[in-house]
């Protein structure tokens, strides 16, 4: 089973190859919670909205990446955006 440490460098990694050639950077880990039947990690990440640096406190997009705990692989089974 994926440790919270894993599944937040797997969700890292997939969010880094998801957007190398859109320029994001200053990706921060937000959240990290257990789903209540203990399946999934939802991990959340954020990065600074661009044209939005300017702003105090900055902007920030927010993406949830859902992991299952047994895939020892980390597969991603699903990402959405938070408002």
């Amino acid at each position: 089973m994926l440790d919270v440490k894993e599944a937040a460098q797997k969700a890292s990694e997939y969010f880094a190859a998801l957007y190398a050639d859109q320029g994001v950077s200053k990706v921060q880990l937000e959240e990290v919670e257990l789903t209540d039947d203990g399946q999934y990690w939802l991990i959340t990440l954020s990065y600074p909205i661009v044209g939005a640096a300017l702003s105090f406190p900055p902007k920030r997009q927010y993406k949830v990446f859902k992991i299952k705990r047994k895939n020892r692989r980390g597969e991603i089974n699903e990402i959405r955006k938070v408002d």
